[in-house]
Parts: structure tokens; C-alpha cells; sequence
């Protein structure tokens, strides 16, 4: 999946591999599976540094969840060593299918107003589309 050959065939396989990309250190796969159009906002030197610094120790899936063929969130929870101390990252993520390939939707990246375009190309407003999937569902 890494040399980009093969496709994740869902968001839980793609969240798994993105873990293992910084693992491994492969910040490039890590940017070309974030939604085509946070791309740009992606900082790849200080991405590459933090994947440099952290030691990683594991990846517990939590729980995927389907929303139909386009949207998905995987709830996980990632371990690691920064430094002296270890951690636990907990997350919801979501994920967007466009064109058959699965896409992270990065919640520290600028997005639009809830009433703009969506950033998937769907033609939706945003918060009807990606924007309801960066926050848990209820």
C-alpha cells in the first residue's frame, strides 16, 4: 500500500496503514492519503520531524463505522513514546471516498465555512458532507 500499488480497500485499512507510514517514516504516502485538497497545508518537514522523534509502540482500532459508500470514521486509539513519556493518542477520524480511493480528512488543517463547497468536490455545502465527520456522531 505504501508504493501506492495497491488501494486500501476501507478507511480502517487506510487509517492502519497511515499509522505504520509514520512509523516508518513515509510522510510522503502520509500527505497523498489526506484529502487532495488539505494537501497544501500539510507541513512535510515538521511532519517527517515528528514521526522522527516518536517512538512508536502500537495501534488499537476502536471501531469502524460506515456512512454510506463515501464516508467513514475509524476510532483508535495510537501509542507512543515522545521522549521520557508515553502516550496515548485517542481519535475519531474521518475519511471521504472520492473516485474509489480512500482519503484522511485532517482536522488540524483550515477548512471552509460550513455553508461552502465541500472539500471532497462532492458539490455539497460542507457541513452537509465532510463537515459531519469531524466530530463524533451521536
Amino acid at each position: 500500500m505504501h508504493l501506492r500499488r495497491i488501494l486500501p480497500p476501507t478507511a480502517e485499512a487506510l487509517m492502519r496503514s497511515r499509522y505504520s507510514a509514520y512509523v516508518l517514516h513515509l510522510i510522503d504516502y502520509i500527505i497523498a492519503t489526506t484529502v487532495p485538497a488539505q494537501q497544501a497545508f500539510l507541513d512535510a518537514a515538521e511532519l517527517m520531524q515528528w514521526s522522527i522523534e516518536t517512538e512508536w509502540l502500537g495501534l488499537n482500532v476502536i471501531a469502524h463505522r460506515n456512512f454510506g459508500k463515501q464516508h467513514a470514521q475509524v476510532e483508535f486509539e495510537a501509542y507512543f513514546r515522545d521522549g521520557q513519556h508515553r502516550s496515548a493518542h485517542h481519535e475519531l477520524s474521518g475519511f471521504v471516498n472520492i473516485g474509489g480511493q480512500w482519503y484522511f480528512i485532517d482536522p488540524t488543517v483550515p477548512h471552509p465555512a460550513m455553508k461552502q463547497p465541500c472539500i471532497c468536490g462532492s458539490g455539497k455545502k460542507f457541513k452537509a458532507c465532510c463537515g459531519k465527520y469531524l466530530k463524533p456522531v451521536a
